[in-house]
């Protein structure tokens, strides 16, 4: 039989984690895997088990920062392990692109019944993203809403948090900024770096692949209250690309120098970056495989 390690936040959700542990262990079992369970007990923790772990397949189960940890750990070893992600978040936005649902037992069977693919992970000054970087407003709500606050409220307590941020005042920031060897300069408000449609529980973009050796970007300079609402109200109904005041484009090489520190630092995968700096090099890194849901693929990978 193949070894499986089930990779366990306990705090991501309101599951029974030890009732659920077992049913997927049942289910492993029936797949052929001998499965064994290890319980995240600290923030960067997935990254240390993961690093180490000598398993034929990781089954990360938690929110999307947990997956995060766990591809971060997965790209410090040699020999790259095969990954699974399970959401149990709030958002779980990876759950959602991987043509996932909210019943962690179907997600399981399905994904172990379906295919191995290759996604590209982004890395913004050597710290990897699976799929998203922000910087500006709304940005630091992910990060800035209390554990205990998502755990009781769910997807609710962003809202209130995003509501609060709104009614704040809206910073610009003076940036340089340099990809495809052509070099601009603005004051922005908002800077988006994808590698998926979806983000905050929103589509966003249409027509991206987690496989074709490019990430999307996205900024704007706007800053008024009218204007954002506009901008809230045209992401569910027009191409946000196409939309006066954002610049977009695509992109696998991107150098980005503020002219000052930021106050609010990056948030990746809904957690804070945790150094600051003004400069940041974003690059992607290949070798990252995944045991995925058969029914989306086609929307996310080139080849399907």
């Amino acid at each position: 039989m193949k070894k499986c390690t089930i990779l366990c936040n306990p705090s991501s959700g309101s599951n029974d984690k030890e009732k659920l542990i077992t049913e997927f262990k049942k289910i492993l079992k029936d797949y052929g895997y001998e499965a064994s369970a290890v319980y995240t007990k600290y923030s960067g923790h997935a990254k240390e088990i993961v690093a180490k772990e000598k398993t034929d397949l990781l089954v990360s189960l938690g929110g999307d920062g947990t997956f995060n940890e766990v591809v971060s750990g997965n790209l410090l070893r040699q020999n790259k392990l095969l990954l699974l992600h399970i959401p149990l978040g709030t958002t779980n936005d990876l759950g959602a692109i991987f043509g996932m649902g909210k019943d962690p037992i179907q997600n399981l069977k399905m994904s172990l019944e379906g295919k191995i693919k290759e996604i590209d992970i982004c890395k913004i000054n050597d710290r990897p993203f699976v799929y998203v970087a922000g910087l500006g407003k709304f940005t630091d709500v992910a990060y800035d809403t209390p554990r205990k606050m998502k755990k009781n409220l769910g997807y609710l307590a962003y809202i209130i948090k995003a509501i609060k941020s709104f009614n704040s005042k809206t910073q610009l920031f003076e940036m340089e900024y340099t990809y495809n060897g052509e070099t601009y300069k603005g004051l922005y408000s908002l800077v988006l770096v994808c590698n998926a449609s979806r983000m905050a529980g929103i589509e966003v973009f249409n027509d991206v692949k987690m496989d074709d050796d490019m990430f999307e970007v996205l900024m704007t300079n706007i800053t008024s209250r009218k204007d954002i609402l506009k901008t809230l109200y045209l992401i569910k109904t027009s191409d946000i690309t196409k939309v006066p005041g954002f610049y977009f484009f695509r992109t696998n090489n991107l150098k980005i120098k503020l002219a000052e520190e930021p106050k609010k630092n990056w948030c990746i995968d809904g957690e804070k970056l945790k150094h600051k700096a003004r400069e940041f090099e974003i690059s992607i890194v290949k070798g990252t495989k995944m045991l995925l849901p058969k029914k989306e693929l086609h929307k996310i990978f080139l080849d399907e």
